[in-house]
């Protein structure tokens, strides 16, 4: 897909959205921080009401949200500026084409995916982000000893994760960390107060043979 492209690094004060000077070459993400740290991505951000405040605890490590959504991005921008976070930044895009066509190979050392739809019709699953492709896609951009992190409300959705995983030799099932799995999202805590649990799942790339 051509080489990475060039973004200038956004000050504290300045936008956190990243303005894509192209959407066929991958990004440089070190680009776009003003210190070279670990990533971490969420792909379907919503509201950012989880990973701004997880940049906020987490300093050392750099942070980009994904949503196509332009109100939400929008809001990860406010929150992010308000917190005077500058290891945060939010891309505007489809996630799974930002994953397959955006993020360089071995760039990532977790991807956070958490209420993805779920798409419950059964002529629309094919449109589930977490489908047969999305280990292979994912095993790219992680580095080694990658993590996923998933999670959702939705019993058939959470069995599909399991299964396409499960599936994929290369990836291992692992725990989920305590003070990662009480950092709620808005949504989630929301469904929570209703009785409706959330499903965990997380899976590390197996050391290479």
């Amino acid at each position: 897909m051509g080489d990475s492209m060039h973004t200038k690094p956004a000050s504290a004060q300045s936008s956190l959205l990243v303005e894509l000077p192209s959407i066929i070459e991958r990004l440089d993400p070190q680009n776009l921080f003003p210190r070279p740290q670990p990533l971490e991505v969420e792909l379907g951000c919503g509201d950012a009401s989880f990973i701004a405040e997880y940049a906020r605890l987490q300093p050392e490590k750099n942070f980009i949200g994904v949503e196509r959504l332009l109100g939400r991005i929008a809001k990860l921008d406010r929150k992010g500026r308000r917190l005077g976070l500058t290891n945060l930044r939010g891309v505007r895009i489809e996630s799974s084409y930002f994953l397959e066509w955006l993020l360089p190979p071995r760039s990532v050392s977790a991807l956070h995916i958490y209420f993805p739809d779920p798409w419950p019709k059964k002529k629309h699953r094919r449109h589930r982000l977490i489908n047969e492709r999305f280990p292979a896609l994912a095993r790219k951009v992680l580095l080694p000893d990658g993590i996923i992190f998933l999670r959702t409300d939705d019993a058939d959705y959470f069995a599909q994760m399991r299964e396409v995983f499960g599936a994929d030799k290369s990836f291992h099932l692992v725990e989920t960390p305590k003070e990662l799995a009480e950092l709620t999202t808005d949504f989630e805590r929301d469904f929570n107060a209703q009785g409706i649990a959330t499903r965990h799942a997380a899976y590390q790339l197996k050391p290479a043979a």
